[in-house]
């Protein structure tokens, strides 16, 4: 039986760069599976054809450091568009590298984003009419750790 061939990818359109400062690493300990940690997200700003803004000081990026090196994120705060509007974010993605890449990343150093992967599902929440349709978009963010920061460029997937 031959595959039926593969139907034409989604397309990838630039939303928004976002720019986070971000706390230190709070480590609740080895769990079963894993460390279980967060970072506390403070501010930021979102820039793009699609959507600009400021984002609310308060969100937290839960963290799971798994046994084989790989981290899962799972990040929750809140955009204030430019107009006023509050925009709920979900991002869940995992980030990984070489080990040597990863360290350096953990001792705050400056690593180049193509030297190791970075990629979170983000989906959006919000009441405002004027940006209802982000509550039927999903987007890809390509981020980068930095010491005290993390970039993300979101894409909307279409």
């Amino acid at each position: 039986m031959t595959p039926a061939p593969f139907a034409c990818p989604p397309g990838l359109t630039p939303m928004a760069h976002l720019r986070c400062e971000v706390g230190a690493l709070a480590s609740l300990g080895a769990a079963p599976a894993g460390e279980r940690r967060f970072v506390p997200l403070g501010a930021g700003e979102v820039s793009g054809p699609e959507l600009s803004g400021t984002l609310v000081e308060g969100g937290i990026d839960w963290q799971w450091m798994r046994s084989d090196g790989v981290l899962e994120i799972a990040a929750h705060y809140v955009i204030r568009a430019d107009d006023g509007a509050l925009i709920e974010v979900r991002s869940e993605g995992l980030r990984h590298g070489p080990a040597e890449v990863m360290a350096w990343l953990a001792a705050g150093e400056a690593v180049p984003r193509q030297d190791y992967f970075f990629r979170t599902l983000v989906r959006f929440t919000t009441g405002a009419p004027a940006w209802a349709h982000l509550n039927r978009t999903m987007a890809l963010a390509t981020g980068e750790r930095r010491a005290r920061q993390v970039l993300l460029d979101l894409y909307r997937i279409s």
